[in-house]
């Protein structure tokens, strides 16, 4: 029962690690001190901005996001033109509840990154074919489930063909990590790629698999490879209302109708005042299905509510 427990750890949310403490009455080894219950905390360091110190700022826990706030000058270096990548190095601050052990829980490191920019509806690579035959150790999320820590051989294209691994891209990179990690001196039986569970799963991710080394702490996460799809870029559109996209030349252009809002500033102004602008963003943000109740609701009884929260 330890053995399945501690296969799936990862995957527990904090109630669920709280029972565990409990039902094996779990203790400080070295004092016999019970242990306090999980509680969420905030990763990121926060500090006060300007002289007055009302504006609230966080020291960045990652270099991810200064490469998608350029991606507009990314794009244009590259002519307009996809995939192309990004990479950046730098100083990460994180808030670790447990700093002291060793380089493994550290609150401030230097952190490298790489950013691959793709079609979110074509995640082929032209180069897979390089990495396809290769066999990889991978412990899947299913396995991981079943209270297993042993990972199988696999060739990547087998793992992408059988929907294990998430597209051909990323297999591509997990391919690329191993072959890097091999070059550096890596030894091939303490290497595993572990793919997150459910819980574990980032939010922005649609899969992700961590390059494990087994060291004299356990088995460490190396080199996290995730796919984030568009949902930085989309998110940081939204808040900045700048486009973040990339428009394709495609053969023949593809051709859609859909219902959209454009509403009239002329009228909005002077009828709605101060909630014009929130109910404009408003029905901008709406899904089509929703705009067309509104549609259908302004066509039959003249009047339509909007409620904003």
């Amino acid at each position: 029962e330890y053995r399945d427990i501690l296969a799936q750890i990862d995957n527990y949310d904090g109630d669920a690690l709280g029972e565990l403490i409990t039902r094996f009455d779990l203790r400080n080894p070295e004092t016999g001190n019970t242990v306090t219950a999980p509680m969420p905390f905030n990763l990121m360091f926060n500090t006060s901005i300007g002289p007055t110190g009302t504006l609230k700022g966080y020291l960045r826990p990652e270099t991810a996001q200064g490469q998608f706030m350029n991606f507009s000058r990314l794009l244009e270096f590259n002519n307009q033109k996809m995939p192309f990548a990004s990479a950046m190095v730098g100083r990460s601050f994180r808030n670790e509840i447990s700093p002291r052990q060793g380089i493994l829980r550290v609150r401030e490191f230097t952190m490298a990154e790489i950013e691959h920019y793709v079609d979110p509806e074509n995640k082929s690579h032209p180069r897979f074919d390089e990495v396809a035959e290769l066999k990889l150790p991978l412990l899947r999320a299913s396995r991981q489930m079943e209270g297993s820590t042993e990972p199988a051989q696999m060739a990547i294209g087998d793992a992408v063909s059988q929907g294990i691994i998430n597209n051909q891209t990323l297999g591509y990179f997990l391919g690329r990590i191993y072959l890097y990690l091999m070059k550096i001196g890596i030894r091939a039986d303490l290497l595993r790629f572990r793919q997150h569970m459910g819980n574990e799963m980032a939010h922005y991710a649609c899969d992700c698999w961590d390059a494990e080394i087994k060291t004299s702490h356990g088995w460490v996460e190396c080199v996290g490879c995730a796919d984030r799809s568009a949902y930085d870029l989309t998110k940081h559109a939204e808040a900045t209302k700048r486009k973040l996209c990339v428009q394709e030349h495609l053969p023949e252009p593809i051709v859609k109708e859909m219902l959209v809002c454009e509403p009239n500033s002329k009228v909005f102004g002077p009828r709605l005042r101060r909630a014009a602008k929130p109910v404009q963003d408003h029905l901008l943000a709406l899904p089509e299905d929703d705009l067309a109740a509104l549609r259908d609701a302004l066509a039959r009884d003249g009047r339509a509510v909007v409620t904003l929260t």
